[in-house]
């Protein structure tokens, strides 16, 4: 789901809740926690709430006295400690709705109808939390926050999977320069402190996919009697092919194979193109991507 979907549906759950009644306020509360559980938004929110501590954000609360809507929250001004408190209290309230009501009533009292808390709950915290929620998820969270594709797939970036064959991986990098796209390599991409796969997540925003199958492991069923081991591209070269395969399409991933290698179960029956010695590759590279529907100059294909 793209970040704009998902800021919808949680949209979406506070519009409902602000319109809700006694009967119905637990719906739209339970959607909206489903939607900040979303994808990549797991970790951004487990990163958010680990520094709070709910309960002792209670206890330092101030109790008021024995007129009722005396009591009042004290909630921090450091943004992610607000966000991650913000968060708990949307999760515990999806979780037991009569707490939620109860709270509600205590700590925001509007009058004796339980509803009246809600509603200003919902308007003094929840609203403002989840405006500022989103722009912090947009432009100051981890990298993982951005693993959400906000826009389009880039037509101008051909990402590149490869395992150990250097050699293999710089033709067909220089091979997309010629043609006048930019290769995507992950290990030259910035890491801004992500790991692995949210780095390969954060670079995947392109419009085609080039995967090297070159035999860079060996290996053999324990199943089978055959003694010698088989030629096999690396495992993160086929995680990557099938992360692709889903994001992108398979039209839109050509697979180059190079010399006999098993191929996995899964794929058999999928056409690959050999990655040749005799550079044949680079004709049959460009008719995959003029098939993608990329303008080819087939002078650039044949230099």
């Amino acid at each position: 789901m793209s970040l704009k979907a998902t800021f919808a549906e949680i949209n979406n759950a506070v519009l409902d809740l602000q319109a809700s009644d006694y009967n119905t306020f637990d719906r739209p509360l339970k959607k909206l926690a489903h939607a900040l559980n979303a994808g990549p938004l797991k970790s951004v929110n487990q990163r958010l709430m680990q520094s709070v501590d709910f309960d002792a954000f209670l206890g330092e609360a101030n109790q008021g006295g024995s007129m009722m809507g005396s009591a009042s929250l004290n909630w921090p001004n450091e943004r992610e400690k607000e966000l991650g408190l913000a968060l708990v209290l949307i999760q515990r309230g999806a979780e037991d709705p009569d707490w939620f009501m109860r709270f509600a009533h205590q700590w925001y009292y509007s009058g004796s109808k339980l509803i009246a808390g809600i509603r200003k709950i919902t308007s003094s915290v929840i609203v403002p939390f989840a405006r500022d929620y989103k722009t912090y998820v947009e432009h100051d969270a981890a990298p993982e926050a951005n693993a959400i594709s906000t826009e389009p797939s880039d037509r101008n970036r051909v990402f590149i999977v490869h395992g150990h064959d250097d050699a293999a991986r710089e033709m067909v990098a220089r091979f997309i320069t010629t043609v006048g796209l930019e290769p995507v390599i992950l290990h030259e991409q910035v890491n801004k402190g992500a790991t692995i796969p949210e780095k390969l997540i954060a670079n995947s925003n392109v419009g085609f996919a080039v995967v090297l199958l070159t035999p860079d492991d060996v290996g053999r069923s324990k199943t089978t009697s055959e003694a010698a081991d088989q030629p096999r591209a690396r495992q993160n070269v086929l995680l990557e092919l099938g992360y692709f395969v889903g994001k992108l399409g398979r039209e839109k991933v050509c697979a180059l194979k190079r010399g006999d290698l098993e191929i996995p179960s899964d794929y058999i029956g999928v056409v690959w193109t050999d990655f040749d010695n005799a550079g044949g590759w680079r004709m049959k590279l460009g008719r995959e991507l003029q098939a993608a529907g990329y303008d080819i100059d087939w002078n650039k294909v044949m230099r």
